[in-house]
């Protein structure tokens, strides 16, 4: 039986280590999905459109502007979500109550303080360190993080409460550009099914092939990844959380829809659209520090 769970764990560390490695990999991967699609859409298709007059020039412009401004916005968010930090615990962290279930231990030392109600307070059992609500250990990271959602491989990073924002901006940008490259190439999807002559080299054609499946593909696969998160952020919670909570009828940080938009987007609306936030948000709104959270007075000793 012992040995049975040290070859658990150990395949655990080699998963793990396995998706660390993956880090660039994953980057080129969405690079060069993003460079066949632009080749497919700018270079091939509809960038010499705009010199075809009439009809045909109005949808290439405005298929092209509507591409290269989402385009950027998916990119900004996306090194955003890669290059934030999602949350980690600062190092002199204290805390004098949490009552959110998760690996709990009773503390007796005055190092530390404690619950006064049940003596009890969360630690990381990797860490060996303080745990504030809503906060998880990553394996893959090899650290606590703050509201932490998940391990996104495409990210090459932790979502948290630092970058969950960005992360979601880069799903809605990522479902609209992929669902507009799918509606331009569609009708060049078709022809490749008729009787016609398609113009374009060997090359060119596959290109414009292959970027209409991985964009199909993408678009529906980011959809319904979409439509969970958007669920997620009404109810104030995470993908960890919801998967630990599901048998609670009642989340003490659902606070209204409203307000639980309003932890992950700020108040500001014109920042709602960019992977930032105003400074006027980062000081009226602590929950997007990642550290307090305001919940429901009458769910306060609600344990998890």
């Amino acid at each position: 039986m012992y040995r049975s769970g040290a070859v658990m764990a150990w395949n655990v560390f080699k998963f793990c280590t396995a998706l660390r490695g993956l880090g660039s990999i994953m980057i080129l991967l969405v690079l060069g999905v993003v460079g066949v699609t632009y080749y497919a859409v700018v270079i091939t298709n509809y960038g010499p459109g705009l010199t075809a007059g009439g009809l045909d020039s109005l949808i290439a412009f405005v298929v092209l502007i509507l591409f290269h401004f989402l385009l950027a916005m998916l990119l900004w968010s996306y090194f955003s979500v890669v290059f934030t930090d999602p949350g980690s615990v600062p190092p002199n962290w204290r805390t004098t109550l949490d009552e959110e279930r998760g690996d709990t231990d009773p503390l007796t030392s005055v190092e530390f303080p404690v619950d006064s109600e049940n003596g009890r307070i969360r630690i990381c059992r990797k860490c060996n360190n303080l745990k504030p609500p809503r906060c998880h250990h990553c394996s893959v990271c090899g650290r606590c993080v703050l509201k932490m959602d998940h391990h996104c491989v495409w990210v090459v990073n932790c979502v948290g409460a630092l970058n969950y924002k960005y992360f979601l901006l880069f799903l809605v940008y990522t479902f609209l550009e992929t669902t507009l490259v799918t509606l331009s190439l569609l009708p060049h999807f078709i022809a490749f099914f008729s009787d016609k002559e398609i113009p374009g080299t060997p090359g060119t054609l596959a290109t414009t092939f292959l970027a209409f499946v991985l964009n199909l593909a993408f678009a529906l696969s980011v959809m319904g990844f979409l439509i969970m998160h958007i669920s997620l952020v009404a109810a104030n919670t995470t993908t960890i959380e919801a998967y630990e909570k599901k048998t609670s009828p009642k989340w003490r940080y659902d606070l209204g829809r409203k307000r639980n938009f309003e932890q992950v987007f700020g108040m500001d609306k014109i920042y709602w659209f960019i992977p930032a936030y105003s400074e006027e948000d980062l000081r009226r709104i602590p929950a997007l520090q990642g550290l307090e959270y305001p919940s429901k007075p009458d769910l306060d000793a609600q344990e998890f």
